[in-house]
Protein backbone atom coordinates (compact mmCIF):
# COMPACT_ATOMS: atom_id res chain seq x y z
CA UNK A 1 0.00 0.00 0.00
CA UNK A 2 1.53 3.35 -0.85
CA UNK A 3 0.75 6.57 1.08
CA UNK A 4 -1.77 8.00 -1.03
CA UNK A 5 -3.93 4.41 -0.92
CA UNK A 6 -3.34 4.90 2.66
CA UNK A 7 -4.62 7.99 2.75
CA UNK A 8 -7.66 7.53 0.28
CA UNK A 9 -8.58 4.72 2.42
CA UNK A 10 -8.60 6.59 5.49
CA UNK A 11 -10.39 9.33 4.49
CA UNK A 12 -12.75 7.27 2.77
CA UNK A 13 -13.73 4.70 4.92
CA UNK A 14 -13.37 6.69 8.13
CA UNK A 15 -15.23 10.26 7.17
CA UNK A 16 -17.10 9.39 4.33
CA UNK A 17 -15.22 11.56 1.24
CA UNK A 18 -15.63 11.04 -1.49
CA UNK A 19 -12.44 9.60 -3.42
CA UNK A 20 -12.57 12.33 -5.96
CA UNK A 21 -11.97 14.69 -3.21
CA UNK A 22 -9.47 13.52 -2.16
CA UNK A 23 -6.34 15.38 -4.21
CA UNK A 24 -3.23 16.62 -3.15
CA UNK A 25 -4.26 20.08 -2.54
CA UNK A 26 -7.24 19.55 -0.63
CA UNK A 27 -7.14 20.90 2.73
CA UNK A 28 -7.28 18.50 5.37
CA UNK A 29 -9.06 20.38 7.25
CA UNK A 30 -11.77 20.95 4.21
CA UNK A 31 -11.99 17.62 4.18
CA UNK A 32 -13.33 16.93 7.87
CA UNK A 33 -10.19 16.23 9.24
CA UNK A 34 -9.61 17.82 12.98
CA UNK A 35 -6.64 17.09 14.92
CA UNK A 36 -7.94 14.11 16.47
CA UNK A 37 -8.27 12.43 13.12
CA UNK A 38 -5.24 14.13 11.92
CA UNK A 39 -3.21 12.25 14.94
CA UNK A 40 -5.33 8.76 14.46
CA UNK A 41 -4.11 9.12 10.29
CA UNK A 42 -0.65 9.85 11.79
CA UNK A 43 -0.86 6.80 13.77
CA UNK A 44 -2.19 4.23 11.13
CA UNK A 45 0.98 5.58 8.76
CA UNK A 46 3.07 5.14 11.85
CA UNK A 47 1.65 1.28 11.99
CA UNK A 48 1.15 0.58 8.13
CA UNK A 49 4.86 1.86 7.02
CA UNK A 50 6.97 1.07 10.60
CA UNK A 51 7.77 4.81 10.85
CA UNK A 52 8.13 7.46 13.29
CA UNK A 53 6.38 10.44 13.67
CA UNK A 54 9.10 13.53 14.88
CA UNK A 55 7.57 14.80 17.75
CA UNK A 56 8.13 18.63 16.99
CA UNK A 57 6.89 17.40 12.85
CA UNK A 58 4.77 21.09 11.54
CA UNK A 59 0.88 19.49 10.97
CA UNK A 60 0.47 18.77 7.28
CA UNK A 61 -2.46 21.34 6.31
CA UNK A 62 -3.03 19.69 2.98
CA UNK A 63 -3.51 15.78 1.55
CA UNK A 64 -0.06 16.43 -0.10
CA UNK A 65 2.02 17.54 2.62
CA UNK A 66 0.73 14.68 4.53
CA UNK A 67 1.88 12.48 2.01
CA UNK A 68 5.17 14.15 1.35
CA UNK A 69 5.70 13.20 5.43
CA UNK A 70 4.78 9.76 5.08
CA UNK A 71 7.05 9.68 1.67
CA UNK A 72 9.79 11.08 3.07
CA UNK A 73 10.01 9.29 6.39
CA UNK A 74 9.83 6.11 4.88
CA UNK A 75 12.57 6.72 2.43
CA UNK A 76 14.55 7.85 5.41
CA UNK A 77 13.66 3.91 7.24
CA UNK A 78 14.62 2.23 3.90
CA UNK A 79 17.64 4.19 3.31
Amino acid sequence: MSSSELIRSFLTDRLGVQPDQIQPGAALAELGVDSLMLAELMFEAEDRFGVEMPPDLKPPRTVGDMQAIIDSLAAVKTG
